[in-house]
Formats: C-alpha cells, structure tokens, sequence
C-alpha cells in the first residue's frame, strides 16, 4: 500500500471527480446490499462508514432513511463535501487503522476502502470492528475475489488493492464474533463487488 499520506493525497486530487461520479444514484449499484443493512437496523441506529468518501451514495442513503450517520476518511477534500452535503452529521479526517471511538453503532461500513489496506492492516481491523460492534450490529465491506493484489484507476490515477482469501476473512470474522450473512462473490448487479455482510453474534453463540 502507498504511505497512508501518498494515498489520501491521491484522493485528495480526485475529490471533484469522486463527488461527481459517486453521486446520488436511482437506484445506486449497491441497493441491494444497503436494503439488507437497513432492514437489519433498529430505529434511528446509527452507522458508521469508515472510509466515507463524500457521503454519498452510501451514508445519504441511511442518513436520508433516518439513521445518523459518523464517517471517517483519510482525505479532508472528501470530509468537506461531506459536512457541505449532511453538515447534522459527524464527519471526522482520520485512519480507520487502530480507530477507537469508544462507542458502537447498529452498522459499520468499510465499502471500497478496507481494500486498500495491506494483508497485515486488514488482519488487524477485525478487532476495530468487533470494538465498534454489538451483538445484532451489522458489518458490510468489500475485498477481492481471491488472496491477492490488483491496481486500479479513478480518474486516471492507480490505486492498489489488496484481499485475504475468503477462508482467511471467514476465519477473522469467526474469531471476532461475526457470522457471515451473505458473501457474493463478483457480484454481476454490483459492479463486479465482492461483497461481505456479516452480524455480530451474542457472546457464547455460533
């Protein structure tokens, strides 16, 4: 992975495109997989969306459904469009590696951009999420379809991405209290996603 400063300062250069393209979809790409979550959620839960980009489509989705909202990303060109679009929000530039904000939420997000975290990074965020997980809160992220790397390009600049094998994510998410819901590989009504969502078990079940 690029230092964490190289790449945020590459979103930082992409933030106008990112706002543009990522923008409010009808219906967006990931519907299927956000109507799962919120049908999962209790009233007014909130959501945490680790790597937030601008906000959209994702957290509008659910801030726009009645759920508040904290996002964190790396880049603060991508947290200003979002405190400008849903400034009743929380909206905070930081590193979702070691994230300890004292609380839990219903859901926690991790959509196209725990996937840029290096094999060793991503091993180490399943405490992150089980701290920020309750029993019945829901996880969403993407990875790859296999152990490896990838490259890709947003608006003519690379960015790599990288995946544990899926019995390496299973065995994390077992470890950490988390039972796989749905796991969709290269989803074709997705993008091309490889998609996981997976629920925070009650302690001594699963």
């Amino acid at each position: 992975m690029l230092p964490k400063d190289a790449l945020c300062r590459r979103y930082e250069g992409i933030a106008d495109w990112f706002a543009a393209t990522r923008s409010v979809g009808d219906p967006p790409m990931e519907q299927a997989y956000l109507a799962a979550v919120l049908a999962g959620l209790p009233p007014a839960a909130a959501v945490l969306d680790l790597g937030c980009g601008t906000g959209e489509p994702l957290a509008g989705f659910f801030i726009r459904a009645g759920h508040p909202v904290v996002g964190l990303d790396g880049s603060a060109a991508m947290i200003t469009r979002c405190r400008r679009r849903f400034p009743d929000m929380t909206w905070i530039v930081g590193d979702m590696r070691g994230l300890s904000l004292c609380r839990t939420f219903g859901a926690i997000m991790a959509w196209d951009s725990f996937f840029h975290l290096e094999y060793d990074d991503q091993r180490a965020m399943f405490p992150v999420f089980a701290a920020h997980a309750r029993p019945g809160s829901l996880l969403l992220f993407t990875s790859g379809p296999a152990h490896g790397e990838a490259v890709g390009i947003m608006d003519g600049v690379t960015f790599a991405h990288y995946s544990l094998a899926a019995a390496e994510y299973r065995e994390l998410l077992c470890r950490h209290g988390f039972a796989v819901l749905r796991h969709v590989v290269e989803d074709p009504d997705c993008g091309g996603h490889t998609v996981w969502l997976a629920q925070k078990e009650a302690p001594g079940t699963g």
